[in-house]
């Protein structure tokens, strides 16, 4: 083996995409760097923590200048404290870097551990006992600048010495509830200054500004350095020629989901992937339904899946079914024994399960039935197909590579039998495919020049090219990505089922899920998945993104795209007492400032309107600017400003009515403003919502299968506030008259509520009876609790 391709050997063992593969190898220090530290690791076989692997190949970039002998001995060390995950970030490896330069041939595994962090924990209690000792410490300023002072905070903080190790983004997590907890939510003393109006530059002193490069993920990371179509290796080079001329040469994906459940957020990407990749590329992408499985599939869970790629934005060039292909498979799989690289197994499955290693992976056995005659495992394939035998007793395997280290490779089940009717093919088959079986080879019959999936299939992209070429047909290129994952929820379709069972929730779509069907009755537009798809980029790193950072996205997009309407959901009664009985105003509103092409509305301004309960006290306070007795407050986009006079309460003592003076009669620059309707009925104001559904997390962890007593235990009580006395402004009929685009959900008619929250209508809502469901709050600080 020549130097070159021993050391990409070494290289491939760090799980490196091909294009990376080929990029490092041009330069020659990283190259060399790398396959050393490989060596050092000790390791034979390829290195599947991510993790490790990425730590790996940071340390080859930080010494790969490094020519000092005795540098380069102690960097073992370092790849040993990674291999043994003792060094877990990059903020250790970069300490322990600096380590072994300081030391050289001095440097052992004791003081490197303490140079680097190893075994120092820094609990989230450790972190809020050091930031509140910060924030005492520091009271003055802290309350001087109030928000304004996070930067330094951040700074001073990140340099206490107990929180040297600590996660960057646990800290600021910590701040942010500290701050929260001293000073309260932002008001207007945490605005920024209104920028003033800078003077237009002369035609002369104008200066050309480049445009703006957006994060495209189909030529960055992943996507970008996948192969062109032509660019896999076939088995026979004819093979290639006859699928070029099938497609043109263009890209070909597919989206294979089984219809077996919902999809689930993470299925957002799966469908943003290759419908995306294929687009962008001027190519096409089927929609092909996994239905090998007749026992757990239902017609509703195939309308669900189109429904779902059609509303993300995508069209299928054509929708396919792996059961299209039942006979096709069949004789392939009598192909298959016929080249002896297939036999019929009576194994028990507790027999294959110990013959294939067992739970401790020991040696593998050969089935008995390996070695049996073509002729004979033929036939009793044939019987399988005929019902000849019951299901559990007779199998069709693949005779692959017991001494493969690879598990894909010890002997795969292609066949088994099932006494189960199929939607499409009746019961014209005992005998189903499986999955390891189906997929290639329907991916090959339909000319997939990119077969994308999650990197849950690493493994059995050897099995996959296997069988194509065991089969010698048309080999597609299986490339993996990492999956989509959000925490704080659940994605088990079995978890999810016993939630709806036991009533947790409504259903599948109850919005407080992240099946897809939820997402989208919650009111989460598909433009705003598709962009935050897009923003996490593809990488072969799973994604394991917080509840908050998806929520962030959704509500970045609906700042841009929805109105702002006067939402009161626990609405009291304001009187203005010294304003006529028959006072009407009529108030100018744009939908949206700043927005002019979503229009302008009308509201009547009368002597008695409804507040929000939240928004008056009974007593004030210097660091309360809302509605309390004496104190003047103004009224969204009215003239003057209110001020308590009275108040009245019932015998529960909840407060009924608040009165006011209207004070028109002298100009008063409020502190704050807030929403309000207007009591008209000469106007039809205000509009009465029958149910305003704010939905909270469902769950109190950002893990909850790891609650010691079940995920049922970590669900959250309050995930749920219902308020059935709201109220809106009238400008919520007339947009919901204009808005609402033909053919599409109630959910397509979204608004922002002032102060409230991002609103849209709820399925189960009529003509006559309304019900919005809360998207998202306004900000995330408004409610940490809150989806």
């Amino acid at each position: 083996m020549t130097e070159e391709k021993e050391i990409a050997a070494k290289l491939a063992l760090l799980g490196l995409t091909d294009q990376k593969l080929n990029d490092v190898l041009k330069n020659k220090k990283l190259a060399l760097a790398l396959a050393s530290i490989v060596r050092e690791s000790g390791t034979e076989s390829a290195i599947d923590d991510k993790s490790t692997a990425s730590l790996l190949q940071s340390l080859g970039t930080a010494t790969k200048d490094i020519t000092d002998a005795s540098v380069l001995a102690a960097r073992s060390l370092v790849t040993d404290a990674i291999l043994a995950k003792k060094i877990k970030s990059t903020i250790q490896l970069e300490a322990a870097v600096v380590y072994i330069k300081a030391t050289g041939e001095k440097a052992n595994s004791a003081d490197l551990d303490s140079a680097a962090g190893v075994g120092q924990e820094v609990t989230p209690e450790m972190i809020d006992s050091e930031v509140a000792t910060y924030f005492a410490e520091n009271n003055e300023s802290i309350t001087a600048n109030r928000y304004k002072s996070i930067p330094s905070l951040m700074a001073g903080i990140k340099k206490l010495p107990a929180l040297k190790w600590a996660p960057p983004a646990d800290v600021k997590k910590a701040i942010d509830r500290k701050l929260l907890e001293v000073l309260g939510p932002k008001d207007e003393r945490d605005a920024p200054p209104k920028k003033t109006k800078k003077e237009k530059p002369t035609p002369d002193a104008a200066v050309v500004e480049e445009p703006k490069t957006v994060r495209n993920m189909f030529t960055e990371g992943f996507l970008g350095d996948l192969h062109k179509p032509g660019g896999n290796l076939q088995i026979k080079p004819e093979l290639m020629k006859e699928h070029l001329k099938a497609t043109n040469g263009v890209v070909v994906t597919r989206f294979p989901p089984e219809p077996n459940g919902f999809l689930h957020i993470g299925h957002s990407k799966a469908i943003a992937v290759n419908f995306g990749y294929a687009k962008y590329n001027s190519g096409i992408c089927y929609l092909r339904y996994d239905d090998t499985n007749p026992e757990a599939e239902e017609e509703r869970y195939f309308t669900a899946i189109l429904d779902i790629v059609k509303w993300l934005g995508f069209t299928p060039y054509t929708i396919t079914y792996s059961s299209d292909n039942f006979q096709r498979l069949y004789d392939l799989a009598e192909e298959l024994i016929l080249r002896d690289k297939g036999y019929v197994c009576f194994c028990t499955p507790e027999q294959m399960h110990e013959n294939r290693g067992g739970d401790n992976g020991g040696a593998r056995i050969p089935c008995k039935d390996r070695s049996k005659p073509i002729e004979q495992s033929l036939e009793e394939f044939r019987a399988m197909r005929d019902g000849k035998y019951s299901p559990g007793t007779a199998t069709l395997r693949m005779k692959m590579d017991l001494n493969d280290p690879n598990p894909q490779m010890w002997d795969l089940v292609a066949y088994r039998v099932l006494n189960a009717p199929h939607h499409r093919t009746g019961d014209k088959w005992k005998i189903y495919p499986t999955y390891d079986f189906t997929h290639c080879l329907c991916d090959s019959f339909e000319n997939i020049s990119h077969s994308l999936c999650t990197t849950e299939f690493y493994l059995s992209r050897q099995s996959y090219e296997w069988l194509c070429d065991a089969l010698e047909v048309y080999k597609p290129a299986q490339r993996e990505y990492g999956r989509l994952n959000i925490t704080g929820t659940i994605m088990s379709k079995r978890k999810i089922a016993r939630l709806v069972r036991e009533g947790y929730v409504s259903d599948w779509d109850d919005p407080r899920l992240f099946t897809l069907v939820a997402i989208r009755r919650r009111g989460v537009p598909p433009e705003a998945i598709l962009s935050f798809v897009n923003e996490l980029g593809v990488t072969t790193s799973n994604s394991n993104i917080q509840v908050g950072r998806f929520e962030t996205s959704i509500r970045r997009y609906l700042e841009d795209h929805t109105p702002r309407l006067m939402l009161i959901p626990d609405p009291v009664l304001l009187i203005l007492d010294n304003l006529p009985d028959e006072h009407v105003e009529e108030i100018s509103l744009p939908y949206k400032p700043g927005s002019p092409e979503l229009g302008e509305h009308n509201v009547p301004f009368t002597k008695r309107v409804y507040i929000d309960r939240s928004d008056f006290r009974e007593q004030d306070s210097d660091d309360y600017f809302r509605l309390a007795p004496g104190k003047s407050v103004g009224l969204l986009k009215v003239p003057y400003t209110v001020r308590v006079t009275s108040f009245t309460k019932d015998e529960f003592g909840k407060v009924t009515e608040i009165h006011a003076a209207y004070e028109n009669d002298k100009k008063i620059k409020p502190k704050t403003y807030i929403q309000w309707v207007a009591d008209s009925p000469a106007h039809n104001s205000p509009v009465k919502i029958n149910e305003v559904r704010m939905f909270n997390r469902l769950f109190l962890s950002e893990n909850p299968e790891s609650n010691p007593d079940g995920f049922i235990a970590d669900i959250n009580p309050n995930s749920l506030d219902l308020f059935k006395d709201a109220v809106i402004e009238v400008g919520f009929d007339d947009f919901r008259k204009k808005r609402v685009k033909e053919g599409s959900g109630p959910e397509s008619m979204r608004f922002q509520a002032l102060r409230v929250g991002y609103f849209c209508i709820d399925r189960e809502a009529t003509e006559d009876r309304i019900i919005l469901n809360r998207i998202v709050t306004l900000k995330e600080d408004a409610g940490k609790s809150s989806g």
